[in-house]
């Protein structure tokens, strides 16, 4: 399994959730996913989402379906997004 972890500001949290749920996320490959706001600021969102592996997840963060849903979303800026393999759950 792989993780992809991505970290954006947003202009609106309640219609950049909205987006969100709203996103067919099983349809890119993902398999779980978590949702995270910054403590010291609420316009900072973190996400992870899981994938059956590296390929899965970069994939997806390439795909127009992704881009274009942020865009409606409200994301501020170019997300920052990194990866991982899961080696290890406790």
């Amino acid at each position: 399994m792989a993780s992809m972890f991505v970290r954006h500001k947003v202009a609106d949290y309640a219609n950049w959730k909205r987006e969100y749920d709203a996103f067919d996320k099983k349809a890119h490959g993902v398999t779980a996913a978590s949702v995270y706001r910054d403590a010291d600021d609420p316009s900072t969102i973190i996400i992870t989402h899981t994938f059956k592996d590296i390929g899965a997840a970069k994939e997806f963060t390439n795909s127009e379906d992704l881009r274009s849903t942020m865009e409606r979303a409200g994301v501020q800026g170019a997300p920052e997004i990194w990866y991982g393999e899961d080696i290890e759950h406790t």
